[in-house]
């Protein structure tokens, strides 16, 4: 009767050993999972947005070249007369000088005749190719036009067409062909180069134009990323190749109906966070087992197990390019993995994180980090600088998710990755956009924005400045010397102008000069002198000395005027100035 006691209370003892351990186990298995869903979401998210920022930083790219080549044919007119001398010499002026269109340019009619080009017919695909598709259906719409890609002499090219406009009216196209090897697309996405994954850009028919892997060009990609290429929201597509799993992110609608594609083996992609899942679940399981054989085994190997995942999961983001931060309820950072350390050079651990932020930005996280703590399971995204220890600031992108309720974590779980690189990129194709790639000055639409802007509220000075004498120096002593006197000439005039006035290169020799809040032309006339002077005075210029002179017109706009009728009447002031300087000139000769 007392061996069975003893036996009963020995099997009760395994019993409720096991129960604990089975109890242990379950809550070890759903933390796990709570984690790992948790930062498969994190990883998903975040892959998702660099594939819709790296897209839209690719349709930059391809917009500059349209703007590049709208830009020649506004500044530069074109008689349109098959085989015209002087539209041959500029067009291939234009594609000799380039970053784009090295390859050539076509002009033709609407129907699609040619009517000159920068070399032979053989050089470029015809008009009727199936390539020029996805490009004349964007004319149509009366957007600039992009191809697929087509192969000319064993040549990859891409063609970008924007309309010539006369009067109102397009009356011929131009076309400028890109070498895809060489192309703006192709240097770009050799940036996004990893060892882990491959960059490319598709066109419309699954053809790859560009790619971190070069040895890619002119191959189709997978058929299971094609059939997502017009997705304008970045997806994920899975496929198999060569026996492998693969997963790739999928940015469609870019312009020409091209795509930006990630692709990686499936492996590679959530293979870590996995990894280490099913092996802190296997320490359990081993867990269990060995727990039957007494309490004291089982506290023992939860303390092995608990200090071999922390060591892995050390080892896995420590080399990591992303910073994982956990912050307490008040924003106190808890942990910060050792890629903090490196990219930032301090820790953070202790301290407050909003410390660390920029002050511009800082009472904007703090709000949305008050917001997120109230919101349990919330997800907020955020671009933010961040402070290094050398007092510079990086630009970070931030996924915070709140999983203060999750019992492994209790705390923001934030993922940030450095995105200055691509911050970088995006202020470098914003500021060409509206400035003159010659002299640096603010070109045609950003004197028009800030000449709006101006009127809205307060008189202004609009001077008209066109060089007398410019032809002749670019005829006696090349380009490249009018070109120098042009940057020479934009920091003379900006040297003899306010802070806050606005000095604009609007074509040619001609520039723009608005003087806010001055509401009369006696105002103006100390202004107009010190810049004749300026323009007056001798130029150095390839070891000759060069005077030039200058014509200004002035007009005085009132509050409310329209900003195209004010430069047409400055403009109109200009040549009347011109008109009166050259009467005079004859006299006097």
């Amino acid at each position: 009767m007392g061996a069975g006691r003893m036996r009963l209370r020995s099997w009760l003892v395994v019993g409720i050993s096991m129960a604990l351990l089975l109890a242990i186990g379950a809550v070890g298995i759903s933390v796990n999972r709570s984690a790992l869903n948790a930062a498969e979401t994190a990883h998903r998210a975040d892959s998702l947005a660099l594939a819709t920022n790296n897209g839209g930083l690719a349709a930059q790219v391809l917009l500059v070249s349209a703007r590049d080549l709208n830009d020649f044919v506004t500044n530069h007119p074109l008689s349109m007369t098959p085989q015209d001398p002087g539209d041959t010499a500029a067009l291939q002026e234009y594609a000799k000088k380039s970053a784009n269109f090295g390859y050539g340019l076509v002009m033709t009619d609407l129907t699609g005749n040619p009517l000159n080009a920068t070399g032979p017919a053989n050089m470029f695909p015809g008009t009727l190719s199936a390539g020029f598709k996805p490009l004349i259906s964007s004319l149509a719409l009366g957007k600039p036009g992009f191809s697929s890609i087509m192969t000319v002499r064993d040549t990859l090219v891409q063609a970008v067409a924007v309309p010539i406009v006369v009067g109102s009216a397009p009356v011929a196209i131009l076309y400028g062909f890109i070498p895809l090897v060489r192309s703006q697309l192709q240097e770009y996405i050799v940036k996004l180069k990893d060892d882990s994954h491959v960059s490319m850009l598709v066109d419309n028919a699954g053809i790859v134009g560009a790619a971190s892997d070069p040895a890619l060009l002119g191959t189709r990609a997978d058929p299971a990323i094609t059939a997502k290429i017009a997705t304008t929201e970045s997806v994920f597509v899975t496929y198999s190749e060569h026996g492998h799993s693969m997963i790739a992110t999928v940015n469609g609608g870019l312009p020409g109906g091209w795509a930006y594609v990630r692709t990686q083996s499936t492996a590679t992609f959530d293979g870590p966070v996995r990894s280490r899942s099913l092996t802190i679940n296997l320490a359990l399981l081993t867990m269990l087992l060995v727990g039957v054989a007494g309490l004291a085994i089982l506290g023992y190997r939860s303390q092995l197990v608990r200090r071999r995942a922390e060591e892995r999961f050390s080892a896995l983001v420590e080399h990591a390019p992303d910073v994982v931060t956990v912050l307490d309820s008040d924003g106190k950072v808890l942990y910060a993995s050792p890629s903090g350390q490196r990219i930032l050079g301090l820790s953070a651990v202790g301290s407050p994180v909003f410390d660390l932020i920029h002050p511009d930005e800082r009472p904007l996280v703090r709000e949305r980090f008050a917001a997120l703590v109230h919101d349990r399971g919330g997800l907020e995204r955020m671009q933010v600088r961040v402070r290094q220890a050398g007092g510079d600031h990086r630009w970070f992108d931030f996924t915070a998710s709140n999983q203060l309720h999750n019992p492994a974590l209790e705390g923001i779980v934030i993922n940030a990755r450095d995105i200055t690189d691509s911050r970088e990129m995006q202020d470098r194709l914003a500021h060409d956009a509206h400035h003159d790639p010659l002299t640096g000055l603010p070109n045609r639409r950003r004197l028009q924005q800030s000449l709006a802007d101006s009127l809205e509220s307060a008189p202004v000075a609009v001077l008209f400045v066109d060089l007398d004498g410019f032809k002749p120096v670019n005829d006696e002593l090349g380009h490249e010397a009018g070109d120098e006197l042009l940057r020479q000439i934009g920091v003379r005039l900006s040297a003899c102008l306010r802070p806050f006035d606005v000095l604009a290169r609007v074509g040619g020799d001609e520039f723009v000069i608005l003087l806010p809040g001055v509401g009369t032309a006696a105002e103006t006339a100390a202004v107009t002198q010190r810049l004749k002077a300026c323009a007056d005075a001798p130029f150095e210029l390839a070891g000759h000395e060069v005077r030039i002179g200058a014509s200004i017109g002035v007009h005085v706009a009132a509050p409310g005027e329209h900003p195209d009728a004010v430069l047409r009447t400055a403009d109109e002031a200009m040549y009347a100035v011109k008109h009166r300087s050259d009467r005079a000139g004859r006299h006097r000769a």
